[in-house]
């Protein structure tokens, strides 16, 4: 008989971990809820896991940079990066990391799974352009990513007032999840 797999889930959709969580259960795989870095890192600390599923965007922090450091703590995690929205810049920065795959939310949990598979979890990229808002975000992404998540250092770079940028990746992040 084989070990059950446990995997992390981190995302900061409470709602959203507890389905995903429930509907893993079913398919016998046990898992760990994190909602944010914090978590995430004290739980990659005290447990051993398989494989981890990362969203992008953690309340506002970008999980690009949590995704090392999981890697540091278990150097076998194998870890999918799921967003609201993808984009070919941010898929290729994931996988650079050492994400395994990225795919697109909403996603089934059997694509979830099989995403994890190295022949059938080529990424789910969108096949339109993106809108002009979209573009913006992942400008906005990309500079966050730049400087490490530091909200002041990036709001000076992309010219924009701190409060400014705040309100923008909390309104992203309320219309993507």
């Amino acid at each position: 008989m084989s070990e059950r797999e446990h995997w992390l889930l981190i995302d900061d959709d409470a709602a959203f971990l507890e389905v995903l969580g429930r509907s893993l259960a079913r398919q016998s795989i046990d898992c760990t809820p994190a909602h944010t870095r914090a978590e995430a890192l004290t739980a990659g600390a005290t447990n051993q896991f398989n494989r981890c599923v990362l969203d992008l965007n953690l309340a506002g922090e970008s999980g690009l940079q949590l995704l090392p450091e999981l890697l540091e703590q278990q150097a076998s995690l194998e870890i999918l990066v799921l967003t609201g929205y993808g984009s070919i810049a941010t898929a290729v920065e994931a996988m650079r990391r050492g994400a395994v795959n990225y795919l697109c939310k909403p996603v089934t949990v059997s694509q979830l799974i099989h995403g994890f598979e190295p022949l059938e979890g080529a990424p789910q990229l969108r096949t339109e352009p993106p809108s002009v808002e979209e573009m913006e975000w992942e400008h906005i992404q990309r500079v966050l990513n730049e400087h490490e998540g530091n909200i002041s250092a990036t709001a000076r770079a992309l010219n924009m007032h701190r409060r400014t940028l705040q309100r923008k990746l909390q309104k992203h992040s309320r219309w993507r999840t």
